[in-house]
């Protein structure tokens, strides 16, 4: 395929995995078409196509040929609601369905309102109010029967027909009324569940004021260039990521973080965008705009986290792929057994609900986006399913336990240079790595004022450290991976037992000098692990890049087991060896130098993950501020997310069964049948609307 481009395109009228499926078959049928992803919770077909082969009128008419609908690009978009205006409406839509259904059993049944009208109005001004108020259900029905598709809406038309073909008018009138009251209720249970991710979306800033040849200017977002200076005022969104040129200010990062504790920014801070300058101004440089910010980035995976479905979620739609089918079998034996029509008709009817398709989805979404808006980024609800049976947490140990920010204690020379010459040489070696001990390195000869000169070569090796040329001399400086000679020295040996890392550094293979650095362990790691603990998780274990003495320091502290001297590439094997005795592994790090560790586990997690690109592209779920008390917290919120789809499966089951038994016996009429199937619905909004209020 020439040049093929991706599309995001928004779909509207879907309400269950049912219609996704439909959508996305009608897509992937036109020519020049690739792949199509299909996402119920956003509403939205995310096509990989040749534009040369198909254009957006084609796919419109594909889509609502198929019973959906394309809207303009610039419809308005609806305000998430709040969650009391949310609360009165759940509220206000239960008294209805149950008062609606109150009044038929009353007024309808008992008092044989039904009978005076299907005797009073002629039989063909009854089938033609049928035909009026099911029409556009109908026509879908067609559709669909046209395509050899059983939709939800098909036994229920057959229930009408049946209806219709005993003289019963009033009764299929009502099935037809109650047809378009579920199809509210499915509407609705999917976008409670949509809520909080539109919520997120929300908090993007639509407008920035840019900086053009000594004016402001307000602009669309998507009109800034990298680059252009951004004026943000007091009580104004930060529009783009970048760096603050100048100014001061407070700011609310919680649409990142999550944390409502504010920071306080200046020149040479880094900034991102939905977060709030509450007092003072900036002036800002951009460097990240629209989808490309790390915002952008949180919203657009948790838009797609439902590509990522659990496993129980597949079980449901294949279930649910049989289960209309199968309820059509039941229907036919039941008319074989009683011949009653009205008997079948509602067997048809009570079954037809979307709770099946309904029950997974609209729990994950809210418990994805929730978490989302409290700095937790799941990227789908295949990862609460693993995290809710994980039994094993493996943890790295630099900028994940530790606040990755280790202070150099000791410089010790070894052949009599002196204390400014050996860390300005250190310094120099380690000019351009990005591990945190070298920055501990260049902290401390900036802060001595030691001397640095600009290495001639440079070359970083991972898991050992760096070898650079600086005045002629070759520099090797790391750890004893890559100096073994330095495992003989003494004073290494009472460094490493105070829990100290070393650095060594050569000069032309000569030993010079030794480096030793602490780090900070995080305060809130103990009682972390302990509620960890207390959550199912049976082992922990730390693994790290630091020798056997340093990290049996930091274990025997923490009360955990320890793996010490590991390269990037064995902390993977660490994580094999545990998935092959069949435990579920959690891993969870910095996502930096355990990148393919965290991709591996059955679950990563990376830590404090705002800005940083590796982290939230390798893990399975990004905590974007550097807070160990949120994995417990996303512990809890797996294993509440999955007791609730869990309830939500065994609601549906025991009630579609109930319904099925009474209806084909007869207890159940037609009318009450097509009544109740829309309560299942509600009894799944009601309950994964607690997702929403995390606590």
């Amino acid at each position: 395929m020439a040049n093929p481009q991706t599309l995001e395109i928004p779909i509207s009228g879907m309400d269950c995995a049912e219609c996704t499926m439909h959508v996305q078959h009608a897509i992937e049928k036109l020519p020049g078409v690739q792949s199509v992803h299909v996402f119920l919770g956003t509403e939205k077909a995310v096509v990989k196509l040749d534009l040369a082969q198909v254009d957006m009128s084609t796919i419109r008419a594909a889509v609502q040929g198929a019973g959906y609908d394309v809207p303009a690009s610039d419809s308005p978009k609806v305000d998430p609601v709040s969650m009391g205006d949310f609360n009165r409406r759940l509220t206000i839509l239960l008294v209805s369905v149950f008062a609606i259904i109150l009044s038929v059993v009353i007024f309808g049944e008992g008092l044989g309102l039904f009978d005076f009208l299907n005797e009073l109005i002629p039989f063909p001004l009854g089938v033609l109010f049928v035909m009026a108020g099911g029409y556009p259900v109908f026509m879908n029905v067609i559709r669909a029967t046209l395509k050899r598709q059983i939709i939800s809406h098909t036994l229920m038309t057959i229930g009408v027909i049946a209806a219709l073909v005993v003289g019963q008018w009033v009764t299929a009138a009502l099935v037809v009324v109650f047809m378009r009251v579920g199809d509210y209720v499915e509407n609705f249970t999917t976008e409670s569940a949509r809520r909080a991710v539109k919520e997120l979306t929300s908090l993007a800033p639509q407008t920035a004021r840019v900086e053009r040849d000594g004016t402001e200017v307000e602009v669309l977002v998507t009109e800034v260039k990298v680059g252009a200076t951004i004026i943000v005022r007091p009580g104004e969104k930060i529009a783009v990521d970048g760096e603050v040129i100048s100014g001061q200010a407070t700011i609310d990062q919680s649409a990142i973080t999550g944390e409502s504790m504010p920071i306080e920014a200046a020149s040479g801070t880094h900034v991102y965008a939905a977060t709030i300058a509450k007092l003072g101004s900036l002036r800002i440089r951009a460097e990240r705009i629209g989808t490309d910010t790390t915002f952008g980035r949180v919203v657009k995976m948790v838009e797609e986290a439902e590509a990522h479905r659990a496993n129980v979620q597949q079980i449901a739609d294949k279930f649910s792929a049989w289960y209309l089918p199968v309820v059509a079998v039941i229907a036919g034996l039941t008319f074989l057994l009683t011949r009653n029509p009205l008997s079948t008709a509602a067997v048809l009817l009570v079954a037809c609900s979307c709770s099946f398709a309904l029950a997974t989805p609209v729990a994950m979404l809210a418990s994805v986006g929730a978490s989302a808006k409290r700095g937790l980024l799941i990227k789908g609800g295949k990862y609460l399913e693993l995290l809710a049976r994980a039994d094993v947490l493996l943890v790295d140990k630099t900028g994940t336990l530790t606040i990755g920010q280790p202070q150099i204690t000791d410089v010790i020379s070894l052949n009599g240079l002196s204390r400014s010459d050996l860390l300005g040489l250190a310094a120099s070696a380690e000019r351009y790595s990005e591990h945190p001990l070298a920055e501990a390195v260049r902290v401390l000869a900036r802060e001595e004022n030691a001397a640095l000169i600009e290495p001639e070569k440079f070359e970083a090796i991972p898991g050992h450290g760096v070898q650079t040329i600086i005045n002629a001399q070759t520099i090797r400086i790391g750890n004893r991976r890559m100096i073994p000679s330095a495992a003989s020295l003494p004073i290494a040996t009472d460094l490493e037992a105070q829990g100290k890392t070393l650095l060594f550094m050569e000069r032309n293979q000569e030993l010079v000098g030794v480096f030793a650095a602490s780090d900070t362990l995080r305060p809130e790691v103990p009682n972390a692990l302990a509620e960890i603990r207390s959550l199912g998780i049976r082992h922990i274990e730390l693994l790290t890049g630091d020798n056997e003495r340093t990290a049996s320091a930091l274990a025997e502290k923490l009360g955990v087991s320890y793996r010490a001297n590991l390269l990037p590439e064995h902390k993977i094997n660490v994580v094999r060896e545990y998935q092959a005795k069949g435990h579920m592994v959690v891993m969870i790090g910095d996502g930096v130098n355990d990148a393919p560790a965290l991709a591996q586990a059955n679950v990563g997690v990376a830590m404090g993950a705002a800005g940083t690109d590796v982290a939230i592209e390798a893990a399975h779920i990004a905590l974007m501020r550097e807070d160990w008390s949120l994995v417990p917290e996303v512990l809890k919120i797996a294993k509440r997310t999955m007791r609730i789809v869990k309830t939500n499966l065994a609601f549906t089951t025991i009630y579609n069964l109930v319904g099925l038994s009474l209806a084909a016996v007869g207890i159940l009429p037609p009318v009450l049948a097509a009544a109740a199937q829309s309560l299942p619905d509600i009894g799944i909004m009601g309950n994964s609307a607690r997702l929403l209020k995390q606590k």
